[in-house]
């Protein structure tokens, strides 16, 4: 994440500077305003023209290809319907990113930090809708980042907003909402292939719906519009509003890369608000030493050190869990979809082979528990409890030990902090692993498939025959788990290659 958000703040400067110098240079020459819907279809072209490419030499393009569901319960890959659907609403995104900087009548600043703070508003919003958990760092994060907007807010000389203005920041918000939304439904999952495939037909399809707006527009009849995509090409100021349309197109990607991260997007927004802002302000420095613009206010600089505590409350966990001993605990996790079947059968026959390993005088001190991917972090007494049939097979297994604790077990959220603390991380698939990989980064090592030959099906669904031999299945693998670590618990085995 740290790397996304320095490619983010490094790749928005040249598109603020450039857009900057492109309206600065016209507004000279014409003698007067500079119409932003006369520059958009050219950075529109740009934006296009370089899409491809940097989907080519990524290989992403792979990903939004038609492909099999994922086996073993992973985590689905996103539908094209709603996926082009964001691509539509990311167009509206790009295309008032863009036209928010060619404002005359009102402060472009002010325009800019109404989009910034409604982002940062919105964020919880969708959240809390979707049943994300948002950390304390992340609300104080949110919180540091709405203050330094209104700081910045209170430096701006001029409130007044004209009738675009006011319609572009109406169309950015909406845009933003409704990307949000359909991002939190069908990606942020982890899983590399599902938020590849939702980055790269959101990516593909987002400059394809502006230009295709815009040459609308132009065709009904919009004098800008029109001379955008006519005369205006014909110049030299054209090249520049397409390199414009390049610069936007890089910062996309890292922006984009940003909020599919599974964390909440109250975890996602304000690194990437917090990039905005200070990127913003290095062009407007670079700004005064070429162009003679003005320097940015003092309260504009006090903005950029209450981000810099954004940015601090952020990284706050990470440097914390950094600073705890990998695996202290000495506690094994398994890990499912939703934690009402595989994985609570897995503890539970786990605690099992370890009494009995204990009782023969062979060890088995280890602490077990289990954990869901998708399991919603909302109170306890509302999430799931275990299926039915898999406290049934748990009987016909003769683990009547795990009767009481398979009564009351209630799904539980996987965290980070839980994967970090304990000694190893048992997945049912290759695509949970990578799950947990991204949730967890640095916990290679410990984050195995509980059967390292295959992945383990969902039975969900099925009759009570499938979860029986679904338990099965999983008492082997765990036997072979002890077997690996030589019988004194599992911590052993050889870790899947990441």
């Amino acid at each position: 994440m740290a790397w996304l958000v320095l490619g983010y703040l490094v790749s928005y400067i040249p598109y603020v500077m450039l857009l900057k110098t492109l309206v600065l240079e016209m507004s000279g020459t014409a003698g007067g305003p500079v119409d932003g819907l006369v520059l958009l279809p050219a950075a529109a072209l740009g934006q296009l023209a370089v899409m491809p490419l940097l989907l080519l030499l990524s290989g992403w393009w792979r990903y939004a290809l038609p492909r099999p569901a994922p086996r073993g319960g992973g985590a689905a890959l996103p539908p094209y319907g709603p996926v082009l659907a964001a691509g539509f609403f990311a167009s509206l995104v790009v295309g008032t990113t863009t036209l928010a900087f060619t404002f005359t009548g009102t402060s472009v600043l002010l325009v800019l930090l109404l989009m910034r703070g409604g982002v940062l508003a919105i964020s919880p919003l969708v959240d809390k809708v979707r049943g994300r958990h948002v950390t304390r760092s992340a609300w104080a994060a949110l919180l540091c980042s709405l203050a330094a907007v209104l700081v910045a807010l209170g430096g701006v000389p001029d409130h007044h907003l004209t009738l675009p203005a006011l319609l572009c920041l109406g169309v950015y918000l909406v845009g933003y909402v409704a990307r949000f939304d359909i991002m939190s439904r069908v990606a942020k999952t982890g899983s590399r292939a599902t938020d590849r495939r939702y980055f790269a037909v959101e990516h593909a399809a987002a400059p394809v719906f502006l230009v295709l707006l815009l040459a609308a527009g132009a065709l009904a009849g919009h004098p800008a519009l029109r001379t955008g995509f006519t005369s205006f090409l014909a110049t030299p100021d054209a090249w520049t509003a397409a390199a414009v349309g390049v610069a936007y197109e890089v910062l996309f990607v890292f922006g984009t890369l940003i909020y599919l991260d599974r964390r909440a997007l109250t975890w996602c927004v304000p690194a990437n608000r917090c990039a905005s802002l200070a990127s913003g302000l290095a062009a407007a420095y670079a700004l005064h030493h070429l162009a003679g613009t003005p320097t940015p206010t003092g309260g504009e600089l006090l903005a950029l050190v209450l981000v810099a505590a954004a940015v601090a409350a952020l990284s706050a966990p990470a440097l914390a869990g950094l600073r705890v001993p990998a695996g202290r605990s000495g506690q094994v996790v398994f890990v499912c979809g939703n934690n009402t079947s595989r994985s609570p059968l897995a503890e539970h026959i786990a605690r099992h082979e370890a009494a009995r390993h204990k009782a023969a005088g062979l060890g088995g001190a280890s602490r077990f528990t289990s954990a869901g991917l998708h399991v919603a972090p909302a109170a306890r007494r509302h999430r799931d409890p275990m299926s039915p049939y898999a406290r049934a097979a748990l009987e016909s297994l003769g683990v009547h030990s795990a009767r009481r604790r398979a009564r009351c077990h209630r799904a539980r959220p996987l965290t980070a902090d839980l994967c970090r603390r304990s000694a190893v991380v048992y997945c049912m698939t290759g695509a949970q692993r990578d799950e947990v990989l991204a949730l967890a980064p640095g916990t290679a090592a410990r984050v195995l498939c509980l059967d390292p030959h295959g992945d383990i099906p969902n039975p969900a669904g099925q009759p009570p025959e499938v979860y029986l031999e679904c338990a099965r299945r999983i008492r082997t693998a765990v036997r072979r788990r002890f077997l690996d670590a030589g019988g004194g618990g599992l911590h052993g085995g050889t870790p899947e290659p990441a």
